[in-house]
């Protein structure tokens, strides 16, 4: 998820209650939740290095394993060197270790939510894991875990000032988009302004803990319905294929930003993706969606996959889709994902160049 999800879980959980079990209690949980996207320096270097890296170790077993304890060894480096700064409750050493393990594990379960994947086995094994259940930017759950925070930190201007001001940014986001139905605009706004009229209520704002808890299980409740919407949707998608006498081999269903009820259908069968939109309410519950497109496989396009240069995305793809353009030096094999890159734009797409004599001159992959 994007990095405003993970740092309000760090805070939402801060606000149950866990930043008065130890000092700095708070500091490990925003740092924990956003600890394993270290890896994010990955994307200033080669594209294909990003692919190779990313949701990867640093999102693995063995590093949920190794993080808490990092964190946990400069939290206690940090009170070492500020003995008498007051900044909350007693330190308490083993609780702290606990609540820098809850921060760093809630970032693989909130990244395992969206289609893009992550590695949940690293290094063990590289396999890419996906729940498919959310969009990689939900505003519902900025909204949610948003409430309980708000009401407990704008005691002071400045900090009210930078609420004000990420409201008005996501707003725009989200009312600006294009993607966000009118429906779910008019609840955003509903839900804002709800939000704004509680943090001016004191008798609200008391109640901070209490709706902390209530937004994890609003969160808890949307993960699980949206984990059933995507497994009804795919198996909608795949009856409906099985009418149209196609011999179904796969079928994924992505999220849609903001509009939990529809998915977007992908299946594969007769050596082309079908497109679908899958409305779980509405008049007309399957439509197509994008033109089919040919998997277009052969032993270049496989070869492409085998060169130099492209490893890491290689690994990546999950429904690659294959073009062979000829060129002056020879053939151009343009490989995407489907699941981000219908056209020839988008990310995950990349190409090898081949040579009259069939062998790779040149790569380039886009992130």
């Amino acid at each position: 998820m994007d990095p405003l999800a993970h740092t309000l879980a760090g805070a939402t959980l801060a606000e149950t209650g866990l930043r008065r079990s130890s000092r700095l209690a708070t500091p490990a949980l925003l740092i924990g939740a956003n600890l394993p996207d270290v890896d994010g320096i990955a994307s200033l270097m080669e594209p294909d290095v990003m692919y190779a890296f990313r949701r990867g170790w640093t999102h693995g077993v063995l590093a949920m394993v190794v993080l808490p304890w990092v964190l946990w060894g400069l939290l206690l480096l940090y009170a070492r060197l500020r003995p008498n700064a007051r900044d909350g409750p007693p330190l308490r050493p083993w609780r702290l270790l606990a609540i820098a393990y809850l921060g760093v594990l809630t970032h693989p379960l909130l990244d395992w939510l969206n289609n893009y994947g992550v590695r949940l086995l690293m290094p063990f094994d590289d396999s890419w894991h996906y729940g498919d259940a959310l969009f990689i930017v939900d505003p519902w759950m900025w909204l949610s875990m948003a409430s309980a925070v708000v009401l407990a930190r704008t005691s002071h201007r400045l900090v009210l000032a930078g609420w004000v001001l990420l409201a008005v940014l996501t707003s725009a986001a989200v009312l600006g988009s294009g993607a966000v139905p009118l429906a779910g605009c008019i609840v955003w706004v509903v839900a804002v302004l709800a939000i704004a009229i509680a943090r001016a209520s004191q008798a609200a704002r008391s109640r901070a803990r209490a709706v902390a808890r209530a937004a994890l299980a609003f969160l808890a409740l949307h993960i699980a319905a949206n984990l059933a919407i995507t497994a009804l949707a795919r198996e909608e998608g795949r009856r409906w294929a099985v009418a149209q006498g196609m011999n179904v081999e796969r079928v994924v269903a992505g999220p849609i930003a903001a509009n939990p009820l529809k998915r977007d259908v992908i299946v594969l069968a007769g050596g082309h993706y079908t497109f679908l939109w899958v409305t779980l309410l509405g008049p007309e519950r399957v439509v197509r969606g994008h033109a089919p497109i040919a998997v277009n496989d052969s032993p270049q396009a496989r070869r492409a996959l085998a060169a130099p240069g492209i490893e890491g995305y290689a690994h990546w793809l999950r429904l690659p889709a294959f073009e062979l353009e000829p060129t002056a030096a020879g053939t151009r094999v343009w490989v995407r994902d489907v699941r981000y890159s219908r056209m020839r734009a988008g990310i995950g797409r990349a190409y090898v160049e081949f040579d009259l004599a069939g062998q790779p001159i040149q790569t380039w992959v886009n992130h």
